[in-house]
């Protein structure tokens, strides 16, 4: 697979993030249809990479309330 550090990606920050600065994550879609997870404030530090049936599935899992207490 190639390394989101080869290609040019669209990151999205979420409409839910405050303006201050705080814990934000951005997300872009990669070609294969999976997506690329950094942290907004760390442009060029580590990227979380998912296959399109993990972000499917992350995303059930959050609509379904899997994640809150």
């Amino acid at each position: 697979m190639t390394t989101t550090r080869d290609t040019q990606l669209h990151w999205r920050k979420s409409s839910h993030s405050n303006g201050n600065g705080g814990a934000c994550v951005e997300v872009a879609e990669l070609p294969d249809g999976g997506r690329a997870v950094r942290d907004s404030k760390d442009p060029g530090g580590p990227v979380l990479v998912f296959t399109a049936a993990e972000w499917t599935a992350f995303l059930a899992g959050a609509r379904d309330g899997e994640f809150g207490s």
